[in-house]
């Protein structure tokens, strides 16, 4: 089968491998649809990010079932999305159904093969079927939607409030959507990249540039001064971590979503925010594929390509053959993206 191989660090090769073995107990075999390139992927192919070599990455990803055990509720042919984190089942954390908390997980594209090829094998506990409103390649970035509802969920958002998050990138625009889903009454996203910024605008969300003005200024004015009651931070750079708690309100929730990209410090000042005005600060990974029904990914599912859009933050759509170059421009930071997406089918 065509594969995107992580041959070792900033080795990528587009190249045929044979088609997986089956792994013991009940898998179903995915012939993937579509795949997208999360920025995790550019960490792992460009960092000595990997956890062994050769790798085929992908976590985010779409197909149709080739093949399921026999009493399978999976049919062949059948559209699904799958959650890429295999759990161990027998720690305390997958006891509760915490499977992102595991402490002996398996994870499609990192750990083990992923979906930058043709066919992956997944436990069936862990695949999705696709709503029939739901597109097949918007399918493919359930996984990040659901990383964000995971996150926007802790807010116990209420209706009417005021909300800001720092980065208009896939992440960011998904959880400010979540955010007015769920009944915010105003939404603002912050960023320095004019595109995603007028993506956000055609969304209808309020935007500011931090380039052009101060962000900090810029949310207190329109929050008649008081700041926002929930703040998520999706860029993961000091100066946006600091950025969300000088712009929170008192009692404001705020959720920490990008992955720090350096180290920082908190100041005296920043310190004294937390306590004078009694923030809350939550930490997100990953999500939830349990209990079945209200799960992050079944809730994904309902929404997408309903209230929930994807289809404008899909910026590329490139063959794996394109994979070598594209992951290279990536890496690069000369070009704009968004979200890139492999097109298998």
């Amino acid at each position: 089968m065509k594969a995107l191989i992580l041959k070792s660090n900033a080795e990528l090769v587009c190249g045929t491998v044979d088609r997986p073995e089956k792994p013991e107990g009940r898998y179903c075999l995915i012939r993937v649809s579509t795949a997208g390139i999360c920025g995790s992927d550019i960490h792992r192919a460009f960092e000595q990010g990997a956890y062994h070599y050769p790798l085929i990455m992908g976590h985010e990803f779409s197909g149709t079932i080739e093949e399921a055990p026999r009493d399978s509720d999976f049919l062949p042919g059948q559209r699904v999305a799958a959650f890429p984190l295999i759990p161990c089942m027998a720690c305390p954390a997958c006891q509760s159904g915490n499977y992102a908390q595991c402490i002996d997980y398996d994870y499609l594209g990192s750990r083990r093969d992923g979906a930058f090829a043709e066919y992956v094998w997944v436990p069936e506990q862990n695949l999705f079927k696709l709503p029939e409103h739901v597109d097949l390649l918007h399918a493919a970035m359930t996984e990040p939607c659901a990383v964000s509802l995971h996150g926007i969920r802790k807010l116990r958002v209420s209706g009417g409030e005021h909300a800001v998050v720092f980065g208009g990138g896939s992440i960011g625009n998904m959880s400010a959507q979540w955010l007015k889903i769920l009944g915010c009454g105003s939404v603002i996203i912050v960023d320095i990249d004019p595109r995603k910024l007028r993506i956000a605008e055609q969304m209808d969300f309020t935007t500011i540039h931090a380039t052009d003005r101060n962000p900090i200024e810029a949310v207190l004015d329109a929050t008649d001064g008081r700041g926002a009651d929930l703040v998520v931070e999706a860029c993961g750079l000091p100066l946006t971590y600091g950025q969300a708690l000088e712009s929170a309100a008192h009692f404001a929730r705020i959720l920490l979503l990008g992955t720090l990209n350096s180290s920082m410090a908190l100041t005296p000042e920043h310190v004294s925010a937390i306590l004078r005005r009694e923030l809350t600060l939550y930490g997100s990974w990953n999500s939830r594929m349990v209990p079945r029904g209200v799960d992050d990914w079944s809730t994904v599912l309902r929404f997408l390509d309903r209230g929930l859009q994807v289809a404008p933050l899909i910026s590329h759509t490139v063959s794996l053959e394109e994979g070598p170059a594209t992951f290279a421009r990536m890496n690069e930071g000369q070009e704009y993206f968004n979200k890139v997406l492999f097109k298998l089918q």
